[in-house]
């Protein structure tokens, strides 16, 4: 989990280095641009992951039960299926900024500033969606310090960028993209030249470059419901953004400065997701059930333990946390308020995302589809909708989230006895 965790912490510092340098060298409309534009682009980045995620399970599967053969077809349909998306991705993204920027309220003031980190990341996708590939054939291996050696490279590449692009050439939210870009390929070059050095317990050649029905299909019955799920999910998220850009610029730059910082947050409970979703696969593919359920019981308490420092800096010190990425009182204002309400999910999701975790490596990718869009759709956004109507207070709107992780704990239980039968 460790290596998972130092990843996912640099690669969160990509979209965090990108708001920390515009909050200090660009304007509010900056800010809000790049808010906007990447809590979008991360929705769809994490739809690309999900998916990988069904390289990572029937890779980790096929070595668990010894059958290696296999594993170099996985990888390299992986590969070809995935180019097609990144493709598909990079049109969507340029030629529909504008329409995407609409959907999403993007205030006025910043309409431009939105459209512009829009389209030079989704010029990026195909580098984007090379990165998560390569890092799921790297975790379906169980090797995770492959993707933290490349992702730690390129983050410190991304921090000269932005501070090039941004303060520098004073190109704003545009730089900001620029520099996540170029930052993410060198990533992909360096995990290239790693995993071509590296021997594989399997055989990989060119003509495993080739899509096989059978294999997709494999990928597609894991990865597709995760996909879906993570879809919807942050659609929800896009909801409440749209529904929070109403109230106007500063809450607009607040709640990005705030999801910046929950980014943070949740950082340990999504290290423990990967990571036991691989290890599970592993482990039930082999037959070990036993050991897939210690994990489970080991990652939450080690996860909840995480959850209450987390919750104690995000409701008490949450304006500090918020002031790292930004100078201005009034948005740091509105991102503590919404920070408060996100700080109760921390003591939540270190059970929401281990089950999810769990359920994933088990295969049981259908239920963690079902569980949350009952969760998003059903209960985040009328909540979130129920309580703009009722305050502007950015806090009451983001009890939207935790409402909503407490209902997926409880069906995640309600689950987890009938996994249990499965296996016994």
């Amino acid at each position: 989990m460790l290596p998972v965790l130092a990843a996912l912490f640099l690669q969160a510092m990509y979209g965090a280095v990108d708001l920390l340098v515009v909050g200090h060298f660009g304007t509010s409309e900056d800010v809000s641009g790049v808010s906007t534009g990447s809590m979008l682009l991360m929705t769809l980045t994490n739809v690309v992951t999900s998916f990988s995620m069904g390289v990572t399970v029937a890779l980790g599967q096929q070595i668990g039960r010894g059958e290696t053969e296999k594993a170099g077809d996985t990888i390299g349909t992986g590969i070809t299926f995935f180019g097609i998306i990144a493709i598909m991705l990079t049109f969507f993204t340029i030629f529909g900024r504008n329409m995407l920027a609409g959907v999403m309220n993007a205030p006025a003031a910043a309409f431009t500033q939105t459209t512009q980190y829009i389209s030079i990341c989704g010029a990026g996708f195909l580098v984007i969606v090379a990165y998560n590939i390569l890092g799921s054939i790297f975790r379906g291996l169980g090797d995770s310090k492959t993707p933290l050696m490349a992702v730690g490279i390129a983050c410190v590449a991304n921090i000269f960028g932005d501070l090039y692009f941004v303060s520098v050439l004073h190109m704003g939210a545009a730089g900001a993209a620029l520099a996540t870009v170029l930052a993410q390929l060198l990533s992909v070059i360096v995990s290239l030249v790693l995993i071509s050095r590296r021997s594989l317990p399997f055989a990989f050649t060119r003509h495993s470059l080739r899509p096989q029905m059978e294999i997709v299909k494999r990928i597609l019955a894991i990865g597709f419901p995760i996909a879906l799920q993570d879809f919807l999910v942050g659609m929800s998220f896009l909801v409440i953004m749209a529904i929070i850009n109403r109230l106007g610029v500063d809450a607009s730059a607040g709640v990005g400065v705030a999801e910046k910082v929950c980014g943070f947050i949740m950082l340990v409970p999504s290290a423990f997701m990967q990571s036991m979703a691989a290890f599970v696969a592993q482990n039930i593919g082999a037959a070990k059930y036993d050991r897939s359920y210690k994990t489970l019981s080991y990652g939450i308490r080690l996860s909840f333990m995480f959850g209450v420092l987390m919750f104690f800096l995000s409701f008490f010190h949450g304006d500090i946390l918020c002031g790292f990425f930004t100078k201005d009182a009034a948005v740091i204002a509105q991102a503590a308020d919404y920070l408060k309400a996100y700080s109760i999910d921390c003591l939540l999701t270190c059970f929401l995302f281990c089950f999810i975790g769990f359920y994933n490596g088990a295969g049981e990718t259908l239920f963690v589809m079902a569980q949350g869009i009952i969760g998003a759709f059903c209960v985040r956004i009328p909540v979130a909708f129920a309580m703009s109507r009722l305050t502007t207070r950015l806090f009451f709107i983001g009890l939207a989230t935790p409402c909503s992780t407490i209902t997926q704990i409880i069906l995640c239980l309600i689950m987890f006895r009938r996994v249990k039968r499965k296996y016994h």
